[in-house]
């Protein structure tokens, strides 16, 4: 298998070529490195979010789009798989990067952040890349600039004409796509975080409602957080006995499980570092264990999606 930042490029490439049908723009940079504009001046699309997300798992996960109702609303829900679990979800589509410029906040996510690989996870996968391309999706109110990419290019150790940037605010259809199609991710990264061995989950499955777009980046943050802590479904499949961290994975595990988060966040004055980390799980998941047992843990809570997303 390539690396995932070549894969990755791979399908830089072809979004570039459909940039049009993606309603994405293409910007060169100075040195050559490319930005491509998911939804930060452009409003952003369901099918341009479907691909960026399936960039940021390097190819290794199919995405796809369905309704369901919340409450009495049909919404367009986001379902990603992949049997790839560690390196497509942690690996790859995690975020875990902050770049900051004196001009530019932004969080990274994708397979970029396994050629730098100082997030403990690489450590207990063991993974790490030397490419010649990296593939960083950047979450930020503002395109990425000349600054970025040479930052982004020293910490890789890659010529900044193999940096692709592809960008999207969190208050844009792509946005709100993209965090729908973590649902996934967020059960395997918790699990991780209770110590189970993310080597040992097979597959991955994950649904969560697309959040209505918000007018501003806090307000779309708390929805689309929303989404996945009382409205995602996940399916795993893993090889080895989760044992009594069963009950920890899903958000109901946390002690602010039960109001829409902006509230929450308000409440530590949207410093992230100050919340708990059981609210960024999924809410209902089912653990089948092969050859052993399956748990169900969690629940879907519609009334709060509901207030959430002012249906």
């Amino acid at each position: 298998m390539d690396t995932l930042n070549r894969m990755a490029t791979e399908l830089v490439d072809e979004a570039i070529d459909f940039a049009d049908e993606l309603t994405i723009d293409v910007h060169a940079l100075d040195g050559d490195a490319a930005v491509l504009d998911f939804g930060v001046e452009v409003p952003g699309a369901v099918e341009a979010g479907l691909v960026l997300a399936e960039l940021q798992t390097a190819g290794l996960a199919t995405v796809q789009t369905g309704m369901e109702q919340v409450g009495a609303a049909p919404l367009t829900h986001v379902e990603l798989g992949t049997d790839h679990p560690a390196l497509a979800l942690l690996c790859s589509q995690k975020g875990g990067w902050e770049l900051t410029t004196d001009d530019f906040e932004g969080l990274g996510s994708g397979p970029a952040r396994a050629l730098v690989a100082e997030e403990d996870i690489f450590g207990r996968i063991g993974y790490r890349e030397e490419e010649q391309f990296a593939v960083l999706a950047v979450e930020t109110d503002q395109l990425p600039d000349q600054a970025v990419a040479a930052q982004v290019a020293e910490r890789t150790g890659v010529p900044e004409t193999g940096v692709f940037l592809p960008a999207f605010a969190t208050a844009s259809v792509t946005g709100s796509v993209v965090s729908a199609a973590r649902a996934a991710e967020i059960a395997v990264f918790r699990l991780a975080e209770l110590g189970y061995d993310p080597a040992e989950v097979l597959s991955a499955n994950g649904r969560a409602p697309v959040a209505p777009v918000a007018a501003d980046e806090a307000t779309a943050m708390a929805r689309t957080t929303d989404a996945l802590a009382y409205g995602s479904e996940v399916h795993l499949t893993v090889d080895e006995p989760v044992g009594d961290v069963v009950d920890e994975v899903p958000s109901i595990a946390g002690a602010e499980y039960g109001r829409p988060l902006d509230g929450v966040f308000e409440d530590v004055d949207w410093d992230f570092a100050e919340l708990p980390v059981e609210l960024f799980g999924p809410a209902k998941v089912t653990i089948d264990v092969v050859g052993g047992e399956t748990h169900v843990v969690g629940e879907t809570h519609e009334d709060v999606l509901v207030e959430s997303f002012g249906l």
